[in-house]
């Protein structure tokens, strides 16, 4: 790849640039956060729901700049993006129910499979005589329904927190850069630095310089990007029995977060969308860490646990398999000790953690 870093330079600069003014867009198109308007929105005051468009606009600058590294299967996943980011902009703006949100991300997964981009892992034991040619395609149909919904939705439900999304969208579009320049898709690392730039121009403007939220358009199509991503990365010279599971570790940590919430609020008989603060940061703060520390721990295991993926491309299929199972054991066992403790939204906690 012959400007491995000008992509990210460009999209970085560019959504820098464009913060202030899609900031004043969103409140023209009022799409306001306000405080107060669900019991977990403790915010301080009426915060524009910016991230989205600004993700959208520079998106679209960066895929006139650089088009010609556009292959069928990124344009394909742009426009299931642009799918998720419509129906994000009308549930940021309206607040949707649960239904029109998963149609939307329905319609954007149906995208990307009627044009090839999904799962084939389960192809290898078609191959191998295992299964039927037919079951096959699927199973892998169904797991990457499972996959995409489930990541966009992973990433809309862990934005908890100022920086968190934007963040972990550094974290992994990063590590999709370094993985896919190793493995020669360039097309692929090209995009992949334009969105650790834009990821990197959010962090600033929604943590940094605290101007905007990044929204359901946002947080829903950055999930949905990560996704589509970990389903184009193809390792060369890998084994195909433990490369599978690299995407899966670059986004454990939204995984890891939804996984709690879901278990928390079915344990307690709370509806599983209900809007509470029960996440893994609202969990962080209650055992008494501050705000900004809580953030820095949930980056910290995101990096650990991507760089964990990275190693597991080099050893044997077996062992990588190992420290995957290992991993989530770890997982497990930290989901279970964070659901024994008190959320922000426990009675005694909700006093003293508020």
């Amino acid at each position: 790849m012959g400007y491995p870093i000008s992509p990210l330079v460009i999209s970085l600069i560019i959504s820098i640039i464009l913060g202030y003014p899609a900031t004043l867009l969103a409140k023209k198109l009022n799409l306001i956060d306000v405080p107060g308007s669900a019991s977990h929105k403790t915010h301080a005051y009426p915060t524009p729901l910016a991230g989205g468009i600004l993700l959208a606009v520079t998106l679209a600058i960066m895929m006139l700049v650089f088009r010609q590294s556009l292959r069928r299967e990124i344009l394909v996943t742009f426009a299931g993006a642009a799918a998720i980011f419509l129906f994000g902009v009308w549930d940021d703006y309206k607040g949707l129910s649960a239904k029109p949100k998963l149609a939307g991300q329905f319609l954007a997964a149906l995208i990307l499979i009627s044009f090839g981009v999904q799962v084939r892992f389960m192809t290898v034991f078609s191959l191998a005589g295992q299964i039927s040619p037919l079951v096959a395609q699927v199973l892998n149909i169904l797991i990457t329904l499972f996959w995409v919904i489930g990541i966009t939705n992973a990433m809309n439900m862990i934005d908890s927190m100022d920086g968190i999304v934007a963040g972990l969208g550094v974290i992994a579009f990063a590590c999709f850069f370094g993985a896919t320049t190793l493995a020669g898709q360039s097309a692929l690392a090209v995009w992949s630095a334009v969105l650790l730039g834009i990821c990197a121009g959010l962090y600033f403007w929604n943590k940094i310089a605290g101007k905007f939220f990044l929204g359901d358009s946002g947080a829903q199509t950055l999930g949905f990007l990560l996704a589509s991503f970990g389903i184009m990365y193809n390792p060369l010279n890998r084994s195909p029995e433990s490369s599978w599971i690299v995407p899966i570790m670059l986004l454990g940590i939204p995984i890891f977060d939804t996984t709690l919430v879901v278990f928390s609020r079915l344990r307690r008989k709370q509806a599983v969308g209900s809007g509470r603060r029960d996440h893994t940061y609202h969990r962080l703060i209650a055992l008494g860490f501050s705000p900004r520390f809580s953030v820095l721990i949930t980056h910290m295991v995101s990096f650990f646990v991507s760089c964990l993926a990275f190693l597991t491309l080099y050893l044997p299929p077996l062992i990588a398999m190992l420290f995957f199972v290992l991993t989530i054991f770890g997982g497990v066992a930290a989901l279970l000790w964070l659901e024994r403790k008190p959320t922000l939204d426990d009675p005694i906690q909700g006093k003293n953690g508020a």
